[in-house]
């Protein structure tokens, strides 16, 4: 592995998909800004997996629903190496619960949801930009930020309403900060299917949980249930290597968008 003195920040990197991130970008040689809000012993034993791979890192806690805290991260990442070559807003919330029951969400989860969903991404970019566009003036060097969001945004279906409708708008989000940010920073978008994790488990409950992984594995054009791992690779793909590639969103569903009807071409 060699070593780079690139920087990225990942947020919500504790667990799951934002710690394979973490793990990945440790492999290729970044130093990584580990972020989370409540899950400390997860966060602490990524951190100690990601300098166990040869690179520096930090731990931030941080809620990426608070303008002050997302300033922060980005503060003590400067702080620690003074730059930020990436950003992946991997952070999000949503409430478990049925959709056709319009009763089961208030204002208040909508509220709380776009906040960290929507607003977190869009506070978090704004807080880095600075850097990057610095970077990009003085050095050519491109900032890249990726938005993690989810099938939901496309299909109108997930664990929520207000999640479906929050995930929409990040991809919205994606293709106008992709305009404004340019050239001095790319701005894409993946979109996951089913993740096998801890969050969605819990989510979901034991049963619907392994219901729907059997039903991935049973019923995708690739025959299986997607892996933080496996998203991490279409994460890094656009972080690191996609050089000519912004305003751009790429479902991660081993197929599963194929079942639905026809998508426009984008």
């Amino acid at each position: 592995m060699a070593k780079s003195n690139k920087v990225a920040i990942v947020t919500g990197s504790a667990t799951g998909l934002g710690a394979s991130c973490a793990l990945d970008l440790a492999e290729r040689g970044w130093n990584v800004a580990i972020n989370y809000t409540k899950s400390k012993k997860e966060a602490d034993e990524t951190y100690e997996a990601v300098k166990a791979k040869g690179v520096e890192a930090i731990l931030v806690q941080a809620d990426m629903g608070q303008d002050a805290d997302c300033r922060k991260l980005a503060d003590e990442t400067m702080k620690k190496w003074g730059r930020i070559d990436g950003l992946i807003n991997n952070a999000g919330t949503t409430k478990f619960q049925n959709q056709g029951d319009l009763d089961g969400v208030t204002p208040e989860d909508f509220d709380r949801i776009l906040r960290v969903n929507v607003t977190g991404p869009y506070m978090m970019s704004r807080a880095v930009f600075p850097m990057m566009k610095k970077q990009w003036e003085a050095d050519q060097v491109r900032g890249s930020i990726v938005n993690i969001s989810s099938i939901a945004g496309v299909m109108g279906v997930g664990s929520s309403i207000p999640y479906a409708c929050s995930k929409g708008a990040l991809n919205t989000l994606t293709l106008t900060l992709a305009r404004w940010l340019s050239p001095a920073v790319r701005v894409n978008t993946v979109c996951p299917g089913f993740i096998q994790t801890r969050w969605l488990l819990g989510g979901m409950g034991e049963e619907n949980y392994n219901k729907m992984k059997m039903g991935q594995e049973q019923n995708t054009p690739l025959r299986q249930a997607g892996t933080p791992e496996q998203m991490a690779e279409a994460v890094l793909f656009f972080l690191t290597s996609a050089s000519n590639i912004t305003g751009e969103f790429l479902i991660v569903d081993a197929g599963m968008h194929l079942a639905s009807l026809p998508m426009k071409a984008r």
